[in-house]
């Protein structure tokens, strides 16, 4: 029994996503689709990987974009397209419809990281940044629509843009049969829909597990038919979705077995485990379904578990501000603030202390003014980089033997 007639879904079939198959081969990369040996043993379970942030634009939107801009008549291409995107989706419309000579104008909302601006402007859309969330760029792309006669492209809750996201599923179950569930990064649900249509259709018995990042539970909310709030500032921009479309949610409702949801802290985890195990670069969104395994591990254990790392633009500044957050909360990097006596060699019994268990100081701060001990009491803040948490933990029992009055993570005193 196939997809359709499995879940009555009659919106997007396994055959129009077979369709796009064939529209886009050639123009689309077929990404690496890999076995994780250490994320696996890590996890308990056997993660598969799908590097959809290999795609030339660094994400899995292409796919649809491209197989939406091929069905286009000669008389629409001339008129042009538009598009809204906090992104992904802009790049994706911007290479191909430049690729194409279709005219192209992006709406992106602001608050948009600036390297998915820069890019989408390089790839020949013309960007207007207008909106303090998706839904008021959206509006403002309908209006654009509307008064210069463009044609609108949606992000997810279009067929043949589901359809075409659809195909990574059908690559990912050539590659291997034997997936018992996917987990599927949810924003609008496009991914998910498409996947869960192609996914269906091979193996009506696979499981189907979206992920979505804890602030932004929108199609959760929906297909449980309950208010849930809606919205922060979500490292996950990508999926940070306050409504799913009407066609996505009859797809999910119908096909999907079950919704997570992943904290912020666990999507900076899933980001840093990928660059630091698999040495890939993924964004928020693109680290949403290893984020969910590793949140719930007993929900995956000893299963063959797929994952779409489905995009990989982030700003390097903040790439980096979270692998340095996730090396203080392994313990790996922290700040001490130790008060001593203003005495000489106060500084070098703490610095031989910390080098006796093997830390290494990488910045320093010693304050005499600005502090309300007494005029002959001091402190310093030291960052300081060790082998892990128990290390970490008798570098400062050590010095509080020592008289040291010690706070991690640069605590008052």
């Amino acid at each position: 029994m196939d997809a359709a007639a499995k879940s009555g879904n009659t919106l997007v079939t396994p055959e129009d996503v077979h369709k796009a198959a064939a529209a886009i081969a050639g123009e689309i990369r077929r990404t690496p689709c890999d076995v994780s040996r250490t994320l696996s043993a890590i996890a308990g379970c056997e993660l598969i990987l799908k590097f959809e942030n290999l795609q030339f634009t660094a994400a899995f939107k292409e796919r649809g974009a491209l197989n939406f801009l091929l069905q286009l008549s000669e008389e629409e291409r001339q008129r042009g397209v538009v598009a809204m995107s906090a992104g992904n989706h802009a790049q994706g419309v911007a290479y191909h419809a430049t690729r194409l000579g279709i005219p192209a104008k992006i709406v992106m909302p602001e608050g948009t990281p600036l390297v998915k601006i820069e890019n989408t402007a390089v790839l020949g859309a013309e960007v207007i940044v207008h909106g303090s969330v998706l839904e008021e760029a959206t509006e403002h792309a309908e209006q654009i629509a509307e008064a210069e006669n463009r044609v609108f492209v949606h992000p997810f809750d279009e067929p043949l843009v589901i359809a075409g996201q659809g195909t990574i599923a059908l690559e990912m179950l050539e590659d291997f049969p034997d997936i018992e569930v996917l987990v599927i990064p949810i924003g609008g649900g496009g991914l998910i829909s498409g996947m869960a249509t192609a996914a269906r259709s091979l193996n009506p018995d696979i499981e189907i597990v979206g992920v979505q990042a804890e602030l932004f539970p929108s199609m959760l909310a929906a297909i449980k038919g309950v208010e849930m709030e809606c919205g922060g500032d979500s490292l996950a921009e990508g999926i940070a979705v306050k409504y799913p479309g009407a066609i996505t949610q009859t797809i999910v409702r119908d096909l999907v077995d079950d919704i997570v949801t992943v904290t912020e802290d666990d999507l900076e985890h899933g980001v840093s485990m990928l660059l630091n195990v698999e040495k890939t670069v993924a964004e928020g969104a693109g680290a949403a379904g290893l984020s969910a395994v590793l949140a719930y591990p007993e929900r995956f254990k000893e299963r063959k578990v797929g994952l779409v790392i489905c995009g990989g633009n982030i700003d390097p500044r903040l790439l980096s501000a979270i692998l340095v957050r996730d090396l203080i909360r392994e313990g790996r990097l922290a700040r001490l603030r130790v008060r001593m006596r203003d005495i000489p060699g106060q500084l070098v019994k703490i610095a031989k202390t910390i080098a006796d268990h093997g830390g290494n100081i990488i910045d320093v701060n010693h304050h005499r003014l600005h502090t309300n001990l007494p005029a002959k009491g001091t402190f310093c803040d030291l960052d300081v980089e060790t082998r892990d948490e128990e290390r970490l933990q008798h570098i400062v029992e050590d010095l509080q033997s020592q008289g040291f009055e010690v706070k991690k993570l640069g605590a008052e005193i």
